[in-house]
């Protein structure tokens, strides 16, 4: 994906469900999405393991969550993400949501790529949306609006 379809993407998302978000304040998978917040985005957790993640109700996985997904983030290893990627390709199918899918920087799954590609969901890998939104957005947040 290059940097113009990922500038149209990121603006056009509303809603991120980060898979594997964090409630320890030193790891990634949570440092990233309180930044996702900031940039005007409305975060899901998705953690089976958590019950609220920064004040928001998580939930165990990605057919849990009502509403509508724009991006699905994913911080799990990279042998893990086939099967999320697996079940966000589930949800678009049955939901008519989930309009990107990105793996965060060190996670890519080649299989997971094909997959999505071939289902017509964009997909990004081993890149980081904290680093990426104010590189593609030097103005601040992507959704001032929010």
């Amino acid at each position: 994906m290059n940097d113009d379809q990922m500038r149209e993407e990121l603006l056009r998302a509303r809603t991120v469900a980060v898979v594997g978000m964090s409630a320890n304040p030193q790891k990634a998978a949570h440092r990233v999405p309180r930044f996702l917040i900031q940039a005007g985005y409305q975060v899901i957790p998705v953690n089976p393991f958590a019950g609220e993640i920064l004040g928001r109700p998580a939930y165990p996985d990605l057919m849990a969550v009502p509403g509508r997904i724009d991006i699905v983030d994913v911080f799990r290893p990279s042998a893990d993400a086939l099967g999320v990627v697996k079940q966000a390709i589930a949800r678009h199918e049955a939901r008519g949501d989930v309009s990107l899918i990105w793996l965060q920087l060190g996670i890519a799954n080649e299989t997971a790529r094909a997959l999505a590609e071939a289902a017509g969901i964009p997909f990004v890998q081993d890149r980081c949306m904290a680093i990426e939104a104010p590189r593609l957005f030097p103005g601040g947040k992507v959704h001032p609006s929010l």
